[in-house]
């Protein structure tokens, strides 16, 4: 008789292990006479803690959203923005295209490399002798394009620096002293 009730249900097959372990883990109601300690130790939850906790979710949500929502107007807008700047740019470099259309003055047997400095770096032209005394003296200029540097009368390369300096490459200033182009008069090209 040392065996408890619930082992001789056990060992008979009446109960099974689950319906044990789920009775082991629920707590059993206190004897009628005594007060549960439970219910004396832990005060009750408040009604409001749930759903603040809820609130605080759904507020998190929000900002999450709203934060995604804004930088994808911010993106947009960045692209909106680029895409213009793009679309002015090829508007820019059509009309040089169509300025300079014919009016180029490059001769395929020109023997006189003229060399200046455009974007930091040295570059040069070739010229004929007319050509190159005209650069000098500031009537002809050099002009960028598409990769290429094309030699343009001064009228042209006005027009040219109108529209977008930065493919303006080289035109002397007429009224400038002849020393004054950044280059030591003793450097010999």
């Amino acid at each position: 008789m040392a065996d408890s009730l619930r082992d001789q249900l056990l060992k008979s097959g009446i109960v099974k292990q689950v319906q044990q372990t789920r009775a082991r883990d629920q707590p059993r109601p206190p004897p009628p006479g005594k007060p549960a300690k439970a219910a004396q130790a832990r005060p009750p939850a408040p009604a409001a803690r749930a759903p603040r906790s809820n609130q605080a979710e759904i507020d998190l949500a929000k900002a999450y959203a709203l934060r995604a929502q804004t930088e994808a107007g911010e993106r947009k807008r960045a692209e909106q923005a680029a895409a213009e700047q793009a679309r002015l740019r090829r508007e820019r470099k059509l009309k040089i295209q169509q300025l300079l259309e014919g009016r180029t003055l490059n001769k395929p047997d020109a023997e006189h490399p003229r060399h200046f400095d455009y974007g930091g770096k040295i570059r040069r032209v070739h010229v004929d002798t007319a050509q190159l005394a005209g650069l000098n003296a500031g009537t002809l200029g050099v002009v960028q394009q598409a990769g290429r540097y094309l030699l343009v009368t001064r009228e042209i390369a006005e027009q040219v620096r109108a529209i977008d300096p930065q493919q303006l490459a080289l035109l002397v200033d007429p009224t400038a002293a002849a020393g004054d182009d950044g280059v030591p008069d003793d450097l010999i090209w």
